[in-house]
């Protein structure tokens, strides 16, 4: 794929003042937390050469939130009146000063400007610059850091600092002090890396129970299947606007799903997927690979996929596949994909956190190849504490401009409770340690304001499926609580005040335990089951447990109804979370009271009526049994509900009711 870079020299009408002395630097990032399991070893050859990348402030970023919810307020005139890709480009692009400013700090700092090049979506400046240059541009020592295991090798900086007067103008500076915990880019031979990379801490949680019995509807608190979720959320729909709707799903190389796991799955729960299988667009030199087999290859793929598919059929699903068998990726390469000026070579990426492409082993870069999908589903994630203030927002940030163009993205909030990945925990300062330590461990992305988190729930022991679920107790806690990193949005305000008014007044935990400031934006936002799945795994049946199995069913569920609206020639739903938390759209849910999330040596946060972080708005509902029907719809006026404190069937006479009546007729 042809670069997409602008010579900063061919610019015209650009007036640079001339170069005037060094202004005084000041910190810009540090950072986030010291990197378990490597060592310092040795300064950087200063004739080494970075590829350096200056991240420019985008405009109009103070507006974010109120544009997203002008079209995702069910209150608002514009609700549904999604933004087109040219104008989101238009209006989050940097402004001319900060190409300016950026670019005359670097060239009076003796950088000839014929070496830098400015990304085709002007928000990124490229520079390749040695070492010794960049240290004297940033005030930093840049340092070799060895894995003390594998012996791999990444370079980075503790802190870095900008001009005063340019500060305003940076976003954030690469590489300098991202640092991801896991062998990084930079092994000299192949590997598996990234998200996808097998780990005790990722992924859905396996029973060592076997599957002995044939599951049914008796047996749901024991073995959850495609028929217990219809039973317990209602769901009795087929699409009819297969052609208009989308659904992807994202995996991280090399976790893949084998062909055989979906047959065996399908051939027993929903016999007419026999054989059929996703839509795979490979991103950034992707495979599903079926090389390595186990449950820690193939469990997750298998998972998503399985009821994803199962839920929606005959909805196509489109499996987003990220990351080579070399580098692997990280959120920001599956992003890459559905917007090009977003992607590595307009910079953006993460060397320590993300695939970085093309790559050593000949895989191309995947900018901008597909639509945003109307739903995405994600059951990955990190601990927020890894991640850098700048990474982490500019990611969130984009998330909010997939909502204005009409796509709900979903993500698992994680299966440890309070506690991050391996129940680490965090310290004073907010550093990961061990599960010693006592201050709560939010997960990223699920803390990002513009997504939806999806906590878990279960059938508890000798229930039904016509009994009240419980938050998620069975092998895996679900994930909630609040960020140390983001704002508390608009939409969540009253609902997440409410719970701290009454739960968190006085606070049951010690003094800095969680972020209690009241401002901090909570999760998970709803909850779907998470214990006891069947799937097909390695050629047999297993359970498995995880948000990783609540997230894509959420999504399913999202995708079934932006069918009914799609057939109605309605907008697909969008960014949802205003919807969740409008207390007029109270009756899709059901109210999870049972249960917390334990971790960090605490019982964690309780499930109880309303909001809570353990299940975030409880479970969503699809009221009644009336399948959609094209003859239906050919013959019916459907008028648009304004008045949304009418449920009425008799509006709505063969369509969902409920969950179709609230979110259908907006």
């Amino acid at each position: 794929m042809r670069r997409s870079f602008i010579s900063l020299v061919a610019l015209s009408g650009i007036a640079f003042a001339i170069p005037s002395p060094r202004s005084s630097h000041v910190l810009h990032e540090k950072r986030a937390m010291e990197p378990t399991d490597w060592a310092k070893s040795r300064r950087v050859d200063p004739d080494w050469v970075l590829p350096m990348r200056f991240g420019l402030v985008q405009s109009n970023l103070d507006k974010i939130e109120d544009m997203l919810m002008s079209v995702s307020s069910p209150h608002s005139p514009t609700y549904g009146q999604h933004f087109t890709p040219e104008q989101i480009r238009d209006t989050f692009a940097p402004s001319q000063d900060t190409i300016d400013s950026v670019t005359e700090w670097l060239v009076s700092s003796g950088i000839s400007r014929d070496r830098l090049r400015l990304s085709h979506n002007k928000g990124w400046i490229h520079l390749d610059a040695t070492t010794s240059e960049v240290e004297d541009l940033l005030k930093a020592e840049y340092h070799v850091y060895t894995h003390t295991s594998s012996g791999v090798e990444q370079i980075g900086c503790h802190n870095y600092s900008v001009p005063a007067h340019v500060q305003k103008h940076v976003d954030l500076i690469k590489p300098t002090i991202q640092f991801n915990h896991r062998i990084g880019a930079n092994a000299m031979s192949k590997r598996f890396g990234g998200i996808g990379k097998p780990s005790i801490g990722n992924g859905p949680k396996k029973s060592n129970k076997a599957v002995t019995i044939t599951p049914t509807l008796s047996t749901c608190d024991k073995m959850i299947t495609l028929d217990c979720l219809r039973a317990l959320y209602n769901i009795n729909y087929t699409p009819v606007a297969t052609d208009k709707n989308s659904f992807g799903v994202v995996e991280f190389t090399p976790q893949a799903f084998l062909p055989g796991d979906l047959d065996l799955f399908f051939r027993n729960f929903s016999p007419s997927l026999v054989g059929v299988r996703p839509k795979s667009v490979l991103i950034d030199g992707a495979v599903v690979q079926n090389t390595s087999q186990s449950f820690d290859f193939n469990g997750e793929s298998d998972l998503d996929l399985q009821y994803a598919m199962g839920l929606t059929a005959p909805q196509e699903v489109t499996l987003l596949q990220t990351g080579d068998l070399s580098q692997g990726a990280g959120f920001d390469n599956w992003l890459d994909a559905l917007d090009g000026s977003f992607c590595t070579f307009d910079g953006g990426d993460d060397p320590e956190q993300d695939g970085i492409y093309p790559d050593a082993a000949g895989s191309p870069a995947s900018c901008g190849i597909i639509n945003p999908p109307n739903v995405v589903s994600i059951s990955y994630g990190q601990d927020e504490a890894t991640a850098s203030v700048h990474y982490a927002t500019r990611q969130c940030n984009e998330y909010a401009k997939l909502g204005m163009l009409g796509t709900t993205v979903v993500y698992s909030s994680g299966d440890n409770g309070v506690a991050g990945f391996d129940n680490i925990c965090l310290d004073s300062n907010h550093n990961e340690g061990t599960t010693a330590n006592k201050v709560f461990n939010p997960e990223f992305p699920a803390s990002c304001p513009f997504v939806t988190a999806v906590g878990a729930t279960q059938v508890n022991p000798g229930a039904s499926v016509n009994d009240p679920e419980g938050a998620c107790e069975q092998v895996i806690f679900s994930g909630g609580g609040f960020s140390n990193i983001f704002p508390m949005p608009s939409y969540q305000a009253n609902a997440v005040k409410a719970y701290t008014a009454v739960h968190l007044t006085p606070s049951p935990f010690l003094p800095g335990q969680f972020n209690d400031s009241g401002n901090a934006r909570a999760f998970p936002d709803v909850a779907a089951n998470g214990a006891n799945y069947v799937i097909g795994i390695d050629g047999q049946f297993g359970l498995v447990f995880g948000t990783s199995a609540s997230a894509p069913v959420f999504a399913s569920m999202i995708t079934l109804v932006n069918d009914a609206r799609l057939a109605l020639n309605k907008k697909p739903l969008g960014f949802i979370n205003p919807l969740l938390y409008d207390p007029i759209f109270a009756p899709a849910f059901n109210d999870i009271t049972q249960g917390g999330n334990r971790g960090c040596g605490t019982p964690g946060f309780t499930a109880t009526l309303g909001w809570d972080p353990v299940t975030g708005k409880e479970k969503m509902k699809f009221y009644d049994d009336y399948p959609l029907s094209k003859s239906t719809l050919k013959a019916s006026a459907h008028p648009t509900l304004r008045d949304f404190s009418v449920f009425s069937a008799n509006l709505f006479p063969d369509l969902l009711v409920g969950l179709g009546n609230i979110f259908i007729g907006i």
